[in-house]
């Protein structure tokens, strides 16, 4: 499976994971895929084919690491890594309520890059660079156009609101992948907000260590470890993402004293199924990631043929909660169009609220009657 595709990438009879260049995060990002020619020779596209995914990836481009790749069945089309990155005809047809930016970033952007929706944190987007394009992101909207990343002077106004708005104690930096970015970089970029006496929390959004884990070095994780705390969010929506390679990303900030947590969106023939969320969930605590979010997937143009019911990922919530580990259980969240914000949702526990007793009904989905003081 992945080892085919390994040799073709490396042009050579040597394995993955047998070469040095394979374990360079450099070469990796070197090699990515990001050519529908190159990508029809590995999984045998037509000429046909082929020209359908030139003009759809003409809006929305795409980019593969040579690890992620080799994660694939090539000769399966419903393989979830593959549904997760490569791009699709269904990309574009038109579905009822997806926009652009549902989520409304741009109305709550106070400047180019900052966000600031919540009371006390805010969102910095410092790049638009992945190291793969995964066809469900929100920010689809920021692939086309040049690659870039923030200039000096758009950092400087950034810190400069943070420092004058004393009640964000909580940043969180996204993009794109901040870990794209040099160690260089990352670290002037903690430093200026270490130094900004209010700011508590540093959160990075990445999915490094799901599709490119080479990132995870040590010489990252040592610039991480000056400026704790810091919480790293990451992105798992499969069980087979968590692999060797994976797992020691994630044990080399966690040993370092960076939590990491996971957060997932719930994906059609992904992962919208009881049997593998708890299997992704289970696995994920075995290498000590903490299933965080369970993301209903954003009404995003390009994305609508990945979208499940609210009613499936509610199914899959009641299908764990009391069957497994609550801390294997991920909060599943809605995240409102138009800057509503998220909203956690869960199934219907509590069956009726009386003067001195609730009637609440079990996992098992037996209902029973609970005292309730005043």
């Amino acid at each position: 499976m992945g080892t085919e595709i390994g040799k073709v990438l490396l042009e050579t009879d040597e394995p993955p994971g047998g070469s040095l260049e394979w374990s360079d995060w450099r070469w990796q990002l070197r090699n990515t895929v990001s050519d529908i020619d190159k990508l029809a020779k590995l999984f045998l596209l037509n000429a046909a084919e082929s020209e359908d995914l030139k003009r759809i990836t003409a809006k929305y481009p795409f980019t593969i690491t040579p690890y992620y790749l080799s994660l694939m069945d090539k000769d399966d089309p419903q393989d979830p890594i593959r549904l997760q990155c490569l791009p699709s005809q269904e990309e574009e047809k038109l579905y009822f309520g997806v926009q652009d930016d549902p989520l409304d970033e741009e109305a709550d952007s106070v400047l180019p890059g900052l966000v600031h929706r919540y009371p006390d944190r805010v969102l910095v987007t410092l790049t638009n660079m992945c190291p793969v394009y995964c066809r469900h992101c929100t920010r689809k909207r920021d692939w086309c156009g040049s690659r870039w990343a923030r200039k000096p002077q758009e950092l400087a106004s950034i810190y400069q609101y943070i420092s004058q708005h004393k009640e964000v104690r909580d940043v969180i930096l996204s993009g794109g992948d901040p870990l794209i970015l040099s160690n260089e970089r990352i670290e002037a970029v903690l430093k200026s907000l270490r130094d900004i006496p209010h700011v508590e929390i540093i959160r990075i959004g990445t999915r490094c260590p799901v599709v490119l884990p080479q990132r995870i070095d040590d010489g990252l994780v040592s610039v991480l470890r000056k400026y704790r705390p810091i919480w790293v969010n990451t992105h798992f929506n499969h069980p087979r993402e968590i692999t060797k390679e994976s797992s020691m990303a994630c044990d080399r900030m966690v040993s370092s004293g960076i939590p990491v947590n996971n957060q997932s969106v719930l994906l059609k023939g992904v992962n919208d199924s009881t049997e593998t969320m708890t299997k992704l969930c289970q696995g994920l605590l075995r290498i000590s990631v903490r299933p965080y979010y369970l993301f209903q997937c954003d009404p995003v143009s390009g994305t609508g043929h990945l979208r499940t019911s609210i009613e499936k990922g509610l199914e899959i919530i009641k299908g764990m909660r009391g069957f497994t580990s609550g801390l294997a259980v991920p909060n599943f969240v809605v995240d409102g169009m138009e800057g509503h914000g998220k909203v956690p949702l869960q199934p219907d526990y509590l069956v009726a609220l009386e003067k001195d007793h609730a009637l609440l009904r079990s996992y098992k989905g037996e209902v029973f009657r609970y005292y309730n003081p005043e």
